[in-house]
């Protein structure tokens, strides 16, 4: 499946009802993709081995979901062979009142990955464009000014060597409920489940218009935005790794020449 189809198109409008959460790319089941899912994910240990001893560019994934989306799981699957010493995750929650005496994006600005790491926000920068504007704490004209700021943000980060890839995982209705159902039936994951997930439930209307309204403002050349389809777990890891690796190979990170003398033999 090529990768282009689940890429919003820059200056073009996103419309949610376009991007079927459903969707499994033509494979028959999990066990089908399970094969190329392994051979992408087995391209990024040493890719990413290239970028950290290059040390001159970094990589910045940024994963955005409703609740039980899969954020968690995209990481904890897709990036299982990545060194840890070259991959920091940064989970944003709610502003801490130091973050709120600031502007909305100190907190990620200071998140960024440096040169030849791998960065990956878990929520990030668009919770102030998206939550905010569900419960009405920003009018749409300021979510407009910030479209323009992160724009920007980004822009600076791509020309300073960051390469960005934004992730949205769709997942349906239905199957929120389910995964909701299911970590309250489930005594080991019990613990994720807060009532506050219920509450947040009964806006799914508005989480829809205002990541709509996001992704069509803010995927651009420099800073893409997929739609990754999330129903199915295995083929969010398949589209995921995919891209990612696909992207770390563009890129070509290359192993610092060596300076050294040739002749040396260790005794």
């Amino acid at each position: 499946m090529h990768i282009k189809r689940y890429r919003v198109t820059p200056g073009r409008p996103f419309r949610r009802s376009g991007a079927d959460p459903d969707d499994h790319g033509g494979f028959k089941n999990e066990a089908d993709a399970f094969e190329r899912t392994e051979a992408h994910i087995a391209r990024l240990n040493p890719l990413q081995e290239r970028l950290y001893a290059e040390g001159k560019r970094s990589l910045l994934i940024i994963l955005q979901a409703i609740d039980t989306g899969g954020k968690d799981g995209t990481i904890r699957h897709v990036m299982r062979g990545i060194n840890p010493q070259g991959c920091n995750v940064t989970s944003f929650k709610a502003p801490t009142p130091e973050e709120r005496s600031h502007d909305f994006l100190w907190r990620i600005h200071r998140a960024v990955p440096a040169k030849g790491m791998i960065g990956i926000f878990n929520r990030s920068h668009y919770e102030d464009v998206l939550v905010t504007r569900v419960h009405g704490d920003i009018s749409r004209a300021e979510a407009g000014d910030r479209f323009r700021e992160i724009n920007a943000f980004e822009r600076e980060l791509v020309q300073n060597g960051t390469t960005i890839l934004k992730f949205y995982l769709a997942i349906s209705k239905d199957e929120q409920r389910r995964r909701l159902q299911a970590r309250v039936d489930d005594p080991q994951k019990r613990w994720k489940f807060s009532t506050g997930d219920l509450a947040e439930r009964r806006y799914w209307d508005k989480y829809m218009r205002v990541y709509a309204d996001a992704c069509s403002a803010t995927s651009t050349k420099h800073a893409p935005w997929y739609v990754i389809p999330a129903n199915h777990k295995w083929y969010r890891n398949y589209l995921v790794a995919k891209i990612v690796a696909a992207t770390l190979e563009k890129m070509d990170p290359q192993f610092p020449s060596s300076r050294g003398p040739s002749h040396i033999r260790v005794k």
